[in-house]
C-alpha cells in the first residue's frame, strides 16, 4: 500500500515521486485520468495525489466515481485551479484536501502526513449518538436503519460532531479539525454550507433534529432542541 500520483505533467509527477521515495514512501504514477482511475479502483493505496486537469478523464470525475463506489482512500488534490469555487467543488466531490500549484514540497509532505495520520486515527469500532451510527473504517453513516449518502467532507464533519456530542463547536474549531487548507476557506461560509447539507441528509424522514445552531457561537449535536434551533 503506497501513494498513487495521478498527474499528466511528467516532470512534476516524477519530482514528487522522487522526493516521496526519499522520505521512505512507496509511490506509483499515472499520467492520464483513465489509467489513474483504474489503478485507484482496483489497487489498494494509502493516499491519492490527484491533478484536476487530466487527459482522458478529469480529476473531479475520478473523485466522484471513486466515492460513489465507496473507495475511501484519502485524496489530496494538486491543481492550478485555485478559486474558492474550484476548491469547494473538489471538496464537495469527495476530496480530503486541496493544494494549489505552485507549491512547496515541505507543505505537500506535511499535508500528506496529516491525511495519513487522520486516516489511521479514524479506524476503529462503530461510534454512535442517539440513532446515528458511523463506521470509521468504511466511512459510512446510518440513521436508524437508513444509510446516509455522505461525501468525504460531510462524513468528516459528522464524525467530529459524534465524537464531541453535547458540546458547542465553533466554526473555527470545525475548520481546524476537518480542513487541512485552512487559510483558503477561513473567510468563507463553507462550514455553514456543509452543515446545511448534513442537516438535510441526516434529518430526512424524521422530525427529530440533531445538529442545532447556537447563536453567535456555532453548532451542537444534541438530542433535545431546548434553546437551540
Amino acid at each position: 500500500m503506497g501513494i498513487l500520483i495521478i498527474e499528466d505533467e511528467k516532470k512534476i509527477a516524477n519530482l514528487i515521486k522522487w522526493k516521496l521515495e526519499a522520505n521512505n514512501y512507496t509511490v506509483e504514477s499515472s499520467f492520464d485520468g483513465e489509467e489513474g482511475f483504474s489503478k485507484a479502483l482496483t489497487e489498494s493505496f494509502r493516499l491519492i495525489i490527484l491533478d484536476l486537469l487530466l487527459p482522458k478523464k478529469d480529476g473531479l470525475s475520478i473523485i466522484t466515481e471513486l466515492r460513489t463506489k465507496n473507495i475511501a482512500t484519502p485524496i489530496l488534490v494538486l491543481s492550478t485551479k485555485n478559486t474558492v469555487e474550484d476548491i469547494v467543488a473538489g471538496l464537495e466531490a469527495g476530496a480530503d484536501d486541496f493544494l494549489t500549484k505552485p507549491f512547496s514540497f515541505a507543505e505537500l509532505l506535511a499535508r500528506i502526513q496529516a491525511l495519513l495520520r487522520r486516516s489511521r486515527q479514524e479506524r476503529g469500532a462503530n461510534i454512535r449518538f442517539a440513532d446515528l451510527r458511523l463506521d470509521p473504517v468504511k466511512r459510512r453513516a446510518w440513521r436508524e436503519d437508513r444509510e446516509i449518502n455522505l461525501t468525504t467532507k460531510e462524513y468528516s464533519i459528522l464524525d467530529f460532531f459524534v465524537r464531541n456530542p453535547n458540546q458547542v463547536l465553533s466554526r473555527s474549531v470545525i475548520v481546524e479539525e476537518v480542513w487541512e487548507n485552512k487559510d483558503l476557506i477561513k473567510f468563507t461560509n463553507i462550514v455553514d454550507v456543509y452543515i446545511n447539507y448534513l442537516r438535510k441528509k441526516i434529518d430526512r424522514g424524521t422530525n427529530r433534529k440533531l445538529i442545532h445552531t447556537v447563536r453567535r457561537s456555532g453548532y451542537i449535536l444534541k438530542e433535545s432542541e431546548s434553546q437551540y434551533h
